[in-house]
């Protein structure tokens, strides 16, 4: 429901967005908290992007809502820094899973490995692991935090600090670090000794579900190890607005 939520209209949400356009992402994050307190939540895939923004909003607040998709098919590694960031940060984080219904059709329809079979094939197991877990995660709130970068991919160059997000009712979307690069990044892991999911000790750059996910090669791509297999396509899930997410794929 969204009627009796306090979302922003688009000329407000530019406003807003010109007037942090320059900010630090902390001052970004400790206005938002501010504004939208508990009906704002950080989104984490325990990457390090995601993980210099928990630590950001919890050094502000240490009671800052955090939640994760748990697609059912996460490398073990993944769950066992989520049990470091539970430990370390003394918080709940809030896990949402797919629809055991929807897996359980998309499974029995397509096989359990759709995802190498086609573009298409992927985008609607994307779709029912992480797009329809993470609307019903978003369900509620009037922002959300990720740590989106604009040099992650050419579909992410073009994304601001604070953004309307028409994908999900109007929620205003925040990426405090859009305008950070790589080496920012780690200066902070390093600066603050924020915890670290240990597959990037191993070569992984972008880190998703196990059979989606590899080390890269020297000279690639950072997220050239998602869906390696695909030639030329959006190196997209659909959580970020990808326009053909789930479409197709469903009978």
């Amino acid at each position: 429901m969204r009627g009796d939520q306090d979302l922003l209209d688009i000329w407000e949400a530019d406003d807003i967005a010109q007037r942090f356009a320059s900010a630090p992402a902390e001052t970004v994050i400790a206005c938002a908290l501010e504004r939208w307190g508990a009906r704002m939540a950080v989104c984490t895939s325990f990457q390090v992007e995601g993980m210099v923004i928990l630590d950001m909003a919890w050094r502000i607040d240490p009671k800052v809502r955090v939640f994760t998709v748990d697609t059912g098919r996460l490398p073990q590694a993944t769950y066992d820094i989520m049990e470091r960031v539970r430990e370390r940060y003394k918080i709940e984080v809030e896990v949402f899973c797919p629809d055991p219904r929807q897996v359980e059709a998309m499974v029995r329809g397509h096989g359990p490995n759709l995802f190498y079979k086609s573009v298409e094939a992927r985008m609607w197991c994307c779709h029912v692991r992480k797009v329809e877990p993470l609307r019903r995660a978003l369900d509620g709130l009037e922002a959300w935090i990720t740590g989106l970068r604009r040099d992650q991919s050419a579909s992410r160059a073009m994304i601001n600090k604070l953004e309307r997000d028409a994908d999900h009712g109007g929620l205003m979307k925040l990426n405090p670090l859009c305008d950070w690069s790589a080496a920012h990044v780690w200066d902070y892991i390093d600066t603050y000794d924020v915890p670290t999911h240990r597959l990037y000790q191993q070569g992984y750059t972008s880190i998703g579900c196990a059979p989606c996910t590899r080390p890269i090669q020297p000279g690639d791509d950072a997220r050239a190890g998602r869906w390696w297999w695909e030639q030329n396509t959006v190196k997209e899930c659909g959580i970020h607005g990808l326009a053909t997410a789930g479409r197709g794929t469903r009978r």
